[in-house]
């Protein structure tokens, strides 16, 4: 250290360093701790010992005089069973030259006035660059609170382990009674429930003897279901349920469960929506009876605890992939009468209901809850509950599955899906981006509408390019036009090729016929799987290559009116037409193109051919024109604009015109001929 010369700055240094150590007793008095130092000559003997005033007092002394600085004033305190180990931990500190050693021990010493007491004491000797010690400082703290509290823990915890022993011999007892208490009325419920069916298809019964018979019938399931619920909790606490670990299919599982809990919606009037969200997959590893279950049970107190009018939601989320293991959660919520704050923490205990008045009203054995956790909890889940009263509850399962190696279907019969293109049409943004996320996993190209008007004219408009999509999926429930009507305008406006598959969360025979009529070729229930889509993609293009080969007709013999300026572009169309045997007239521009539709009588034409560009009168304003003339031929004949212009704006001015189809210069002959077959 630089040798300090002038006085103020020797002055300053002394301030500071009597400020520190000031410091330093303020925290000691604060932690309740007392510091002592010793000193050592180089040979490494003590030479001082200084114990606080703090420490002094911890052990009732007041001062030097009753409790000197000395090694033995400390060390006669000593309990005498902890004194060889408490001075050996101490001289071997100061004897470790290499200074890694630090003196920490616990034990007690006897005060003055409060018997004896628990201390730790912690220190470390600084060093010269030989290891001899300089200064030994250290701190005592009094532990005693904290070594009783430690000591009244142990002895509680040896008394809960007494009584948690005693309870579970309790429990084993109670497990064995109801197991075997389950199977001796199991027996008996079988041989009433098995007569009840047999009595009940007795054709000579009277209706009040059948009536009394279908009441015993319900009253009987019912109470199967209590025993079976106690039988599941004995299984589950004697430890005697499995789970099983076999592949199955999610997708047709899902089908189940939906087709279940959308009935028992309809019939109560609530409206319920099932989802996924990510790459849900067809097939899983895991125990589709123990899931089934879980998800049967939460979803039917949903419905059973949701008021006429509300909505109970179900929503499957891949939230994580690993190792070929994914984790899904399962989301359900409804709108129902909830529960208190105060009764959540006890949801899941057995025989716990919040409203005891809910045994009569909802049938409720206050089984289910407790089953469903402790099968969640078998298969490595976890589930959680948020509720309030009048306004409804949220229940969260999450489980990990297997990855299977079975895998969906990659083609549709002699289609492959690279070249497909699907409409989706759902007012609803996320089941829309959901369908994609599937459709675009089997490579299949989709758009989507979120309505039914946007739908029907992406369709037109695509169908007017000749470039239709092979298939469209349109929700059942949407504002302002459902997609039944959506259906209908499609038809309407595009003939019966065109593939419509309903979706639907809902009982499809509510809607069978009405949608049949407006030209539906089948449903599907949401959510979405890629198997599930395939399968009626499949079942769909192979009825509609039927219903095209029944409908296909020759075009030998129509006559089409071709409007066309040019007349190399009229002579090369007029080519394609004879390739099919068709009887083409040509006008050079519109205003001929109208007055040769209207010489002739209604019927005399099959189609017009019109190009857009034409001296004296467009292709559009002829279009106009023709469609406002008073003959029974003017609104329905097929017309067909020829142009050049093949943006969106232009097809769709062709559209509001009256024009059926808009086909793109230069035109193929196999796309005209298609085009001429699906309007004639």
């Amino acid at each position: 250290m630089e040798h300090i010369t002038d006085s103020k700055e020797r002055d300053a240094l002394y301030a500071q360093l009597k400020n520190e150590a000031a410091s330093l007793d303020t925290i000691h008095e604060m932690l309740g701790s007392g510091k002592w130092t010793m000193d050592f000559d180089e040979s490494g003997v003590m030479t001082r010992v200084n114990w606080s005033d703090e420490f002094r007092r911890m052990l009732g002394y007041h001062d030097s005089e009753d409790f000197p600085n000395e090694l033995e004033s400390w060390s006669s305190l000593l309990r005498p069973e902890d004194k060889e180990r408490v001075l050996k931990e101490f001289n071997e500190t100061i004897a470790d030259y290499t200074g890694r050693k630090t003196y920490d021990v616990e034990y007690q010493l006897l005060t003055k006035n409060r018997g004896y007491r628990w201390y730790r004491a912690v220190g470390k000797p600084t060093r010269r660059p030989d290891g001899s010690p300089i200064t030994y400082v250290g701190v005592f703290l009094d532990i005693t609170d904290q070594k009783e509290m430690l000591s009244r823990l142990a002895h509680q915890r040896e008394s809960l382990n007494a009584a948690l022993e005693e309870a579970n011999q309790a429990n084993k007892a109670k497990t064995a009674f109801l197991s075997n208490m389950s199977h001796e009325i199991r027996t008996p419920m079988n041989a009433i429930i098995g007569l009840n069916n047999i009595a009940l298809n007795d054709p000579t019964i009277s209706p009040q003897t059948r009536d009394y018979l279908e009441r015993i019938g319900v009253s009987a399931h019912h109470l199967l279901g209590i025993i079976n619920d106690i039988l599941d909790m004995s299984r589950i606490e004697s430890g005697r349920m499995t789970i099983k670990s076999e592949e199955f299919s999610f997708a047709k599982m899902l089908e189940q469960i939906n087709t279940i809990v959308s009935g028992q919606c309809s019939e109560k009037g609530l409206h319920y929506d099932c989802r996924t969200v990510g790459k849900i997959e067809d097939y899983y590893i895991g125990d589709i009876m123990k899931l089934r279950q879980v998800l049967i049970n939460i979803l039917g107190n949903a419905v059973k605890f949701t008021p006429e009018g509300g909505a109970v939601s179900f929503t499957i989320e891949d939230v994580k992939r690993l190792n070929r293991q994914s984790t899904l959660r399962f989301t359900i919520s409804d709108t129902g009468i909830g529960m208190s704050e105060e009764f959540l923490p006890r949801i899941f205990d057995a025989f716990s209901q919040e409203d005891s008045s809910s045994t009569s009203k909802y049938g409720s054995t206050g089984l289910g809850m407790p089953i469903t956790k402790s099968i969640v909890e078998l298969m490595n889940g976890t589930i959680e509950v948020e509720s309030e009263k009048d306004v409804g509850t949220t229940f969260v399962v999450t489980i990990t599955l297997l990855d299977a190696d079975r895998k969906e279907s990659g083609d549709v019969g002699e289609l492959h899906p690279d070249e497909l293109s699907v409409l989706v049409i759902d007012d609803d943004p996320i089941a829309c981006e959901h369908a994609q996320v599937v459709l675009g996993h089997l490579g299949i190209s989709c758009d989507k509408a979120l309505s039914g008007a946007e739908g029907v004219e992406m369709a037109k408009v695509r169908h007017a390019r000749r470039e239709p999509y092979d298939l469209v999926l349109v929700d059942w429930k949407m504002p302002e036009m459902d997609g039944v009507e959506t259906t209908r305008q499609i038809r309407a406006s595009l003939g019966e090729d065109l593939p419509v598959i309903i979706l639907t969360s809902y009982n499809w025979e509510d809607v069978m016929d009405e949608a049949t009529e407006a030209g539906v070729d089948t449903f599907v229930a949401k959510p979405l799987f890629p198997g599930t889509i395939m399968d009626e993609f499949k079942e769909v293009f192979s009825k509609k290559r039927l219903d095209a080969d029944l409908r296909e007709t020759s075009l030998a013999g129509k006559r089409i009116l071709l409007a066309e300026d040019v007349f190399v572009n009229a002579e090369i169309i007029m080519m394609m037409l004879a390739m099919e045997e068709m009887d083409a007239e040509h006008a050079e521009n519109g205003q001929i193109a109208v007055d040769m539709f209207n010489s002739h009588e209604p019927g005399y034409y099959d189609a017009i051919l019109m190009d857009m560009r034409m001296p004296e009168m467009d292709g559009l304003t002829a279009t106009r024109t023709i469609r406002v003339m008073d003959r029974e031929d003017a609104h329905s004949i097929p017309i067909i604009a020829l142009t050049a212009n093949a943006f969106d704006d232009d097809v769709q001015r062709s559209m509001q015109a009256g024009l059926n189809a808009h086909l793109s210069k230069p035109v193929e002959a196999d796309i005209l001929f298609k085009t001429l077959r699906s309007l004639i």
